[in-house]
């Protein structure tokens, strides 16, 4: 077994670090400027590592039957994980990655190269702006997983960019979203009834730690104009490691309570994790 090294460079948006995982051979942990951003095994690309990823896996395992290639876009690329998921669980799909740190991009293809054929398009490009030029009913599926830094950036949080979502998704879409926050949730409950003010059905899974306001983490928001499969899904994240409450419906109405869909000028990015939020090691 050759023993793999860590990688360091600076990237365009910050320094990156590729380190392997000792326990697993051909597996690596992606950060930028010391914040884990995605967890990657190159002999087993269905294995999701990160819970937040797992969930986002369980949404896109259930999305349509078992199998099925869907057309699936991501905006925000890391090291690839949730493209690579795909490519190995749904074989055919086609995918449209958007990464505004080119810089990155070419670390982790040089680094961690896709399979032939992947059917994966790599984009160097700000995410808003590549779904404003994608044309109309591109996607089966649209995944944002953006972060400039530890936060999601606040262009990526308004009712203009969600319409421009829900236009190049296809009736039948799906939007998937991992957003962070902490009580009292003033921006996930912005960003939720943003969601609702464009999508008939709006759901959020999130550890009961978290939704009871014990810490700060991930939740993941799931929008659509047709209910998610709740049963399967609540399943799924019960029986995870890591178990998450699936809240959907009243629930989610209640959730978000008084707050508004958010506009171009009142936008901002999502809160500033607390030290060691998401630290490692």
């Amino acid at each position: 077994m050759t023993e793999q090294i860590p990688v360091s460079r600076t990237t365009d948006h910050g320094t990156a670090k590729l380190m392997p995982d000792v326990d697993r051979e051909r597996a690596w942990l992606l950060t930028v400027d010391g914040a884990p951003q995605s967890y990657v095994d190159l002999d087993d690309p269905a294995y999701l590592e990160f819970e937040y990823a797992r969930r986002l896996g369980y949404v896109l395992d259930t999305v349509a039957e078992a199998g099925r290639a869907l057309d699936v876009v991501h905006l925000g690329g890391g090291a690839l994980t949730l493209p690579r998921y795909v490519a190995a669980t749904r074989p055919g799909s086609r995918q449209d990655v958007v990464e505004a740190d080119r810089g990155l991009l070419e670390l982790v293809t040089e680094q961690l190269p896709l399979p032939a054929g992947s059917g994966i398009a790599l984009h160097a490009a700000d995410a808003r702006a590549w779904l404003e030029d994608a044309p109309d009913d591109h996607a089966d599926v649209l995944i944002a997983d953006v972060f400039g830094g530890s936060r999601v950036p606040a262009h990526l949080t308004t009712l203009d960019y969600v319409r421009t979502a829900e236009r190049v998704l296809r009736p039948g879409g799906v939007y998937l979203a991992n957003l962070a926050d902490a009580a009292p949730f003033g921006f996930l409950r912005s960003q939720l009834a943003t969601l609702a003010a464009v999508f008939a059905e709006v759901t959020l899974i999130a550890e009961p730690a978290v939704l009871r306001g014990r810490r700060f983490g991930n939740a993941v928001v799931v929008a659509a104009h047709r209910p998610p499969d709740i049963a399967a899904l609540a399943r799924r994240t019960a029986s995870d490691a890591f178990p998450a409450r699936v809240e959907h419906g009243a629930a989610v109405r209640e959730f978000i309570g008084s707050a508004r869909p958010v506009e171009e000028a009142d936008a901002v990015p999502s809160p500033e994790p607390p030290d060691g939020a998401f630290g490692i090691g």
